[in-house]
């Protein structure tokens, strides 16, 4: 009878023929997130709006106390002051081979520290008894500010570019280590264990295990410091140099000069910045698969 199997079945009731978003109820409806919620992401198009934002304002509040009087000219040039005298760092000083020779010393630098520091890292991370031995004296060089072995870099290595690549080198290399270190020593041992499983040797694990896996939070250790290497250059340059971006801040302080001063830290501002963006774009390229 028809009665009877409708009460059987009551999925042939009226509830089976209502849409199938009315029977599931309010669970499928969107969740509205707050604006300013905890660790809600920005859409790409907020994020630059927002960092654009950051410097216009920053530069109407330092127009406002330069151009309205608030501060005197010695102490603090205004942004039209700072890009005349930019232009005339450019057209009568020959800026542009200052920003050269401080390029070409934070790379070199940078570089030398990385070839030592990297291997030395990955050796630390992935063998115990190697990490045991050169922790201590890394923990302990990476707490040495670069700027205090300058008077002892000048009496070794006199004030020409190596003293300059070694102030680097040495602000860089220790840090670099002891961050790979960390990062190799930090594998995950289930993969380890199943590439020991699979047949491989303790060379293989290193070489198909370890430095693969770490390889993405190596090229972000390395990004990380280059922006480090740049303080130390210009700390270099203070001292005893002829030519590069410190040696230029160094002679605009003598004169008063702080609109050369103030051209002279962003053009390391934007360098670095410049410089940040390759880096995350390479390592964006190169370790795409780490983002999967």
């Amino acid at each position: 009878m028809p009665a009877t199997t409708a009460a059987h079945h009551p999925a042939a009731g009226p509830s089976a023929s209502a849409p199938a978003a009315l029977r599931a109820g309010p669970a499928l409806n969107p969740v509205r997130r707050r604006a300013m919620a905890p660790l809600e992401p920005v859409s790409p198009r907020a994020r630059w709006v927002l960092g654009l934002a950051f410097f216009v304002v920053f530069i109407a509040v330092w127009s406002f106390f330069t151009l309205g009087g608030f501060v005197s000219p010695t102490f603090l040039a205004s942004p039209a002051t700072m890009l005349k005298e930019g232009g005339l760092l450019f057209t009568e000083y020959g800026f542009h081979k200052d920003i050269g020779m401080t390029v070409w010393r934070v790379l070199g630098g940078f570089v030398l520290a990385a070839v030592v520091a990297v291997p030395l890292g990955i050796a630390m991370g992935a063998w115990k008894p190697v990490e045991a031995f050169f922790e201590p004296f890394v923990s302990f060089c990476r707490y040495l500010p670069a700027s205090a072995f300058i008077p002892l870099l000048i009496l070794w290595a006199g004030i020409g570019e190596a003293q300059k690549l070694l102030v680097i080198f040495i602000g860089s290399v220790f840090q670099i280590t002891l961050m790979v270190a960390v990062t190799v020593g930090g594998a995950r041992r289930d993969l380890v264990e199943a590439a020991y499983t699979l047949g491989a040797g303790n060379t293989g694990i290193v070489r198909r295990v370890l430095i693969p896996g770490a390889a993405p939070g190596i090229a972000e250790t390395l990004r990380l410091v280059l922006g480090w290497a740049w303080t130390y250059v210009i700390v270099a340059e203070l001292i005893g140099s002829s030519s590069g971006i410190g040696h230029m801040i160094t002679d605009s302080q003598a004169l008063l000069n702080t609109g050369q001063i103030i051209f002279g830290i962003i053009v390391i501002g934007v360098i670095g910045l410049v410089s940040d963006f390759a880096f995350k774009a390479a390592n964006r390229r190169l370790f795409a698969w780490s983002t999967l």
